[in-house]
């Protein structure tokens, strides 16, 4: 019985979170403030138990295209290629972008890789003057902005 009642509220919980999801990643929507780029990929990223790396596509207004999870890896890594975000970018023809991944261990502290990673992108988004402007890394509790730590 307790397992049954605990299924139906998972499900009624992650319907709620679609439904959330889907209102708080319209295009056009403004990603301006760190607080709200924060929660919005928290929302997306918060309980997933693989990491997965996703990128918002903003236009030079820095409004939403669009929202796309390009790589998904293992518990505590994923591979990600600039080719594939400089690809993406250009078909969307954005101006600028911010970067999101998820820690399933809980420690939102950047790695050493996801610093590196970090720069490779920007250098590289920069070569076709698309702007990027924040890496957050999520956990359950938290979603850490990397331009707010002065890491960009």
């Amino acid at each position: 019985m307790e397992a049954a009642l605990q299924l139906r509220d998972d499900r009624a919980i992650a319907r709620a979170l679609r439904i959330l999801q889907r209102r708080a990643c319209k295009p056009g929507q403004a990603m301006s403030d760190v607080a709200t780029c924060g929660a919005f990929f928290r929302l997306r990223l918060a309980h997933e138990t693989r990491e997965h790396f996703e990128v918002a596509f903003l236009d030079a207004q820095h409004r939403l295209l669009a929202v796309e999870r390009l790589f998904s890896g293992t518990i505590d890594g994923t591979n990600v290629y600039p080719r594939i975000v400089l690809q993406r970018a250009l078909a969307l023809n954005s101006g600028a972008v911010i970067l999101a991944h998820n820690h399933p261990s809980g420690n939102p502290d950047p790695s050493a890789a996801d610093r590196a990673i970090t720069a490779r992108l920007k250098e590289a988004l920069g070569l076709v003057d698309v702007r990027l402007l924040d890496h957050f890394v999520v956990t359950a509790d938290q979603a850490l902005s990397l331009a707010a730590r002065g890491m960009l």
